[in-house]
C-alpha cells in the first residue's frame, strides 16, 4: 500500500473532500502546514517560538523553519502508519528538502496525487459556493441547495458569497496557483511519483479510483 502521500490541486478541484475521505479510509495523518505550525506553536517547540516571531510580524515563515517543523512533525509517532500532505511543498527547493527529510527519518514519499479539473468548471464551482454567516454551513446554488432560497438549513442564519468566491478572484488565484505548482509537478513527474486525475469525473468515481492506486490495484 502507499501510505506516504502528497495531494495537490488547484482550489475547487475536490481536494479537501478527498482528503478528508482518504484520511478516514486508510487511518493516514492528515498534515496542512498550518497545522504544523499550530502544533508547533502550541507545544512550544524552538522552531515553533521562531515560526511564531515570523506570524507575529506578519512575515513569511523562512524555508528552513518550515522545514525543521515538517521534519519534527513526520518523525512523530502517529506518523509511522501513513501521513497525507497538504499545502506543503510549495517550492522545489522545499520538495528537495523533503526527500532528504524522507531518507533521513525513512519515510520517503510514495505518490503525489495531483487532482485536476477544467478551468470553466473550477470557476463553476467556486462562483457557486455559498456560506450561512451564522454557522458556516457551506452550500452551492448548483449541487447543495437550501430548503428556502439565501437561508440556512441549520440555524437558519443568511447565505452569503465570500468575497474571493468569484470569477475575478479565481483567475487570479489559479494564475498563482499554476505559477507555483508547475514546476513542482514536473519535478515529481520527472521522479516517476505524480499521478494525475480528473477532479471532473464525480467525488465517487475519483475517490474509489485514488483508493485503487493506494492500495496498488491500479
Amino acid at each position: 500500500m502507499l501510505k506516504n502521500i502528497i495531494l495537490m490541486g488547484p482550489p475547487g478541484a475536490g481536494k479537501g473532500t478527498q482528503a478528508k475521505k482518504l484520511v478516514s479510509e486508510f487511518n493516514l495523518v492528515h498534515i496542512s502546514t498550518g497545522d504544523m505550525f499550530r502544533d508547533a506553536i502550541k507545544a512550544g517547540t524552538e522552531l515553533g517560538l521562531m515560526a511564531q516571531s515570523y506570524i507575529n510580524r506578519g512575515d513569511l515563515v523562512p524555508d528552513e523553519v518550515t522545514i525543521g517543523i515538517v521534519k519534527e512533525r513526520l518523525a512523530m509517532e502517529d506518523c509511522a502508519s501513513g501521513f497525507l500532505l497538504d499545502g506543503f511543498p510549495r517550492t522545489i527547493p522545499q520538495a528537495e528538502a523533503l526527500e532528504k527529510i524522507g531518507q533521513e527519518i525513512s519515510r520517503p514519499i510514495d505518490v503525489v496525487i495531483n487532482i485536476d479539473c477544467d478551468k470553466n468548471e473550477l470557476i463553476r464551482r467556486i462562483s457557486g459556493r455559498r456560506v450561512c454567516k451564522n454557522c458556516g454551513a457551506p452550500y452551492h446554488v448548483d449541487t447543495m441547495k437550501p430548503k428556502v432560497d439565501g437561508v440556512c438549513d441549520i440555524c437558519g442564519g443568511p447565505l452569503y458569497q465570500r468575497k474571493d468566491d468569484n470569477k475575478d478572484a479565481l483567475e487570479v488565484r489559479l494564475g498563482h496557483y499554476v505559477n507555483q505548482t508547475k514546476p513542482l509537478l514536473d519535478y515529481y513527474q520527472n521522479k516517476g511519483l505524480l499521478k494525475t486525475f480528473d477532479g471532473s469525473i464525480g467525488s465517487d468515481v475519483l475517490f474509489d479510483d485514488l483508493t485503487k492506486l493506494i492500495r496498488g490495484q491500479k
